[in-house]
């Protein structure tokens, strides 16, 4: 009858609930990869992405919606792009006698346009792709053919919680 109200710690659980979160970030499916479909790159970022839909995401998005992001990351580079492409060859053209400070408007207008598109992917993150267990992020990956570094769409499965597991 003395141990009756002892308190005895579980650490067993703990180490399962960890064990088992391990579970789900290692059997969660590669990311897909969309590299950049256009013809001119500045800076890495290509001018368009291919709306052709990845036979890895059927069943978890619809079609209909990809192409209708893809078409928004699209619209937004057709509208920044051009204008950095004109600023880079004005650039080109006064490096020599601005000591390569006329790229700095090309970089800085690049900037910009890599942070509207990330403002446009956690926008469509947060209206559709976190319900449906997707994430959706702009990323700096290295070529396949070349040294160079360029931008590509990624879109990451999130793992799957057991929410009807006790605590």
């Amino acid at each position: 009858m003395a141990d009756f109200d002892t308190i005895y710690e579980l650490e067993d659980e703990e180490d399962e609930h960890v064990v088992s979160e391990e579970h789900l970030v290692r059997y969660c499916p590669e990311p897909v990869v969309l590299r950049g479909a256009g013809h001119i790159t500045v800076f890495g970022l290509s001018n368009k992405f291919d709306t052709e839909f990845p036979s890895v995401l059927t069943g978890k998005v619809a079609p209909e919606e990809f192409k209708t992001s893809i078409s928004r990351v699209n619209a937004c580079l057709k509208k920044n792009l051009p204008v950095n492409v004109k600023w880079l060859l004005c650039g080109c053209l006064c490096c020599c006698c601005t000591v390569g400070c006329s790229l700095w408007p090309v970089i800085c207008l690049n900037k910009r346009t890599r942070r509207s598109i990330q403002k446009l992917l956690e926008w469509e993150n947060n209206r559709l792709y976190h319900k449906l267990g997707l994430h959706w992020k702009l990323s700096k990956r290295k070529c396949e053919s070349s040294n160079m570094m360029e931008y590509v769409i990624l879109i990451e499965f999130l793992p799957k919680y057991p929410i009807f597991r006790p605590d």
